[in-house]
């Protein structure tokens, strides 16, 4: 049975780092999914550094046909709701996503990447995050109230075994620069309202208003998802790096749907003070899909 990337499941680490990385015209892409593979074997670390690899669903599946979900495409186009709210597409090649203890080691590792992938692949976009007060996110809410337990995640994150990719997961990579100031001239109340929780202790409002981030990404709706997000910015600009994993997209799209108000009239209340700036749909193999490519020489 195929084994999902270890570092998914990876909690605790303190340091996160995103490199979004474009393939150099002319370039094989099996050739960047081999240098990618081979930065180190899929089921260790590097020096207290896990790697998470990722690639374009078209891309992979260009290399790893037998091996890549049926029908699975990239964050390729914008998404407009109802109410013209958009989400941007910037799709990219790879995605290499880092974390540690400390950011010196990260940083290190992630220098490391960039130029054994140089020649090859060029990177587009870095994101750096780490955690605010543990577990909140810069709304100064408890963030991942309803991910799954580590025993229930495989089951939401990972494709299941016999299916095409098994072992592999959808990931959906979305930064979201806050309007903090907007946010934090809220009364608390108001806040809640927008979140559909109280501010202390998480629970759920009852009833939770329609508009409701909450209700707007029910996972008892849409289905269960395992989330990493994390935070990032200076104080002039800053956010939420969404990291969502799924065994498929479907439940990622109608969430995103949901909340934007494109299939439903309304919006969920919270992007009204959050806005995307990035978007971006990756095929996470398994370990043992990496590992094939990585046995391979590269010339």
């Amino acid at each position: 049975m195929a084994t999902p990337q270890t570092g998914i499941f990876a909690l605790g680490t303190a340091s996160h780092a995103y490199l979004e990385l474009d393939e150099v015209p002319g370039v094989d892409p099996r050739e960047l999914v081999q240098l990618v593979a081979s930065l180190r074997e899929p089921r260790t670390t590097i020096g207290g550094v896990n790697l998470v690899a990722g690639f374009r669903p078209e891309l992979w599946a260009a290399v790893a046909p037998a091996e890549a979900p049926a029908g699975l495409t990239g964050f390729n186009e914008p998404t407009v709701g109802g109410n013209g709210y958009t989400l941007p597409a910037t799709q990219h090649d790879a995605v290499v996503w880092l974390t540690g203890v400390a950011y010196d080691v990260v940083f290190d590792v992630s220098r490391g990447v960039v130029s054994a992938l140089a020649g090859v692949a060029t990177l587009a976009h870095e994101i750096v995050g780490w955690p605010y007060h543990r577990d909140l996110d810069l709304t100064g809410f408890e963030d991942g109230t309803e991910n799954p337990t580590l025993i229930e995640a495989t089951a939401a994150a990972i494709v299941q075994p016999g299916a095409p990719g098994e072992g592999g997961s959808v990931l959906l990579l979305q930064q979201w620069e806050h309007d903090g100031d907007g946010w934090e001239a809220l009364p608390v109340v108001d806040q809640e309202g927008a979140i559909g929780r109280h501010k202390v202790g998480g629970e759920e409002l009852d009833p939770k208003p329609g508009t409701s981030h909450v209700a707007r990404t029910d996972q008892d709706r849409f289905g269960k998802i395992f989330r990493r997000n994390i935070g990032y910015g200076t104080l002039i600009n800053h956010g939420t790096i969404f990291v969502g994993f799924s065994q498929d997209r479907a439940r990622l799209d109608a969430m995103l749907d949901s909340m934007i108000g494109r299939a439903e009239a309304g919006h969920d209340r919270l992007t009204d003070f959050t806005h995307p700036i990035t978007g971006a749909y990756y095929f996470v193999p398994s370990s043992e899909s990496l590992a094939t490519f990585a046995s391979v020489a590269v010339a």
